[in-house]
C-alpha cells in the first residue's frame, strides 16, 4: 500500500514525459544551464496564411516543468527571408487554476504569411538564468512553412504572393489611368458649352419668329382669298344686272 503513491507518480511522470516528448518532436532541444529548452512551431506541419505560434518548452534539471514564468521573462524575434518581426511575448500557455495547457509552455502567437525557412531567436532569462539563443529550421531542428495547397479541398486558394501580386497589377493599371483634367481644359469646356447653348438660344428664337410670319403670312393669305371672293361676288351681281337690263330694253324697243 505504501508503494501505490510512489507508483502514480512514476505513472504521471512517464505520461508527462511522453507527451512532452511528443510535443517537442518537431523541435530543437538546447541547454540554457541546468535548464533545457525546447523551440519550435506550436502546430506542425507549418501552413502559410494558418494562425500558429512559437512554442517554448522549459524544464528543469531534474526534468521538471517551469511553469512560473512571466510575459515579460521571455521574448522571441521572428526572421524570414531578410525580414524580422518585433519582439514578442512569450505568454505561458499552462493553467494552474484550470490544469489545462502544456506543462513549461511558453508561446507567441504568428500567421506566417510566406513559404521557406524561419529563425527564432529567443532571449530572456529563466528564474535568473540568461538565455540568448537562435534557430533556424532545418530537418534536425523545426519544419518550415510551406503553401496550404496540399490540405485545400475542393478549390485551391490563391497563395498571399498571388493576391499580392494581382493586386500591384491593378493598383499599376489605376496609375496610368490619365488624371482629372487642368483647370484651363474645363474653363474651356465650360465656354464652349455656353456659346453652343447661346447659340441654340438664338436658333429657337429665329424658328418662333419664322414661326410667327409664316403664321402672319397665312392670316394674310385668308383674307386675301376672303376680299377676292367678295370681288368676284360683286362682279358676278354686276354683269347679270347688266345683263337684265339689256335684255329689258330691248323688249322696250320692239314694243
Amino acid at each position: 500500500m505504501r508503494l501505490r503513491p510512489l507508483f502514480v507518480a512514476l505513472c504521471a511522470g512517464a505520461i508527462l514525459a511522453i507527451a512532452l516528448a511528443g510535443v517537442a518532436g518537431a523541435h530543437v532541444v538546447v541547454k540554457v544551464g541546468s535548464y533545457s529548452v525546447a523551440i519550435g512551431w506550436a502546430h506542425e506541419p507549418t501552413y502559410v496564411g494558418q494562425e500558429n505560434a512559437v512554442q517554448v518548452i522549459i524544464t528543469d534539471g531534474a526534468g521538471k516543468p517551469v511553469d512560473d514564468l512571466t510575459a515579460d521573462d521571455l521574448k522571441v524575434v521572428v526572421s524570414t527571408g531578410g525580414q524580422q518581426s518585433d519582439p514578442l511575448a512569450l505568454e505561458p500557455r499552462f493553467d494552474a487554476d484550470t490544469g489545462l495547457g502544456i506543462h513549461g509552455d511558453y508561446e507567441a502567437s504568428l500567421m506566417p504569411t510566406a513559404p521557406g525557412d524561419y529563425t527564432f531567436h529567443v532571449t530572456g532569462s529563466i528564474h535568473g538564468t540568461q538565455i540568448d539563443k537562435t534557430e533556424t529550421s532545418s530537418d534536425s531542428t523545426f519544419n518550415a512553412a510551406v503553401g496550404a495547397t496540399g490540405i485545400q479541398f475542393p478549390a485551391k486558394l490563391p497563395t498571399m504572393a498571388e493576391v499580392t501580386t494581382r493586386l500591384d497589377r491593378v493598383d499599376a493599371r489605376i496609375a496610368a489611368l490619365p488624371g482629372p483634367a487642368p483647370a484651363t481644359d474645363l474653363t474651356g469646356v465650360q465656354g464652349a458649352a455656353s456659346s453652343a447653348l447661346a447659340a441654340a438660344t438664338a436658333a429657337q428664337t429665329t424658328a418662333a419668329a419664322a414661326e410667327a410670319t409664316a403664321s402672319d403670312a397665312k392670316s394674310a393669305a385668308s383674307q386675301a382669298l376672303l376680299v377676292g371672293a367678295a370681288v368676284g361676288a360683286a362682279a358676278a351681281v354686276l354683269a347679270i344686272a347688266a345683263l337684265w337690263l339689256g335684255i329689258r330694253g330691248r323688249r322696250a324697243s320692239a314694243a
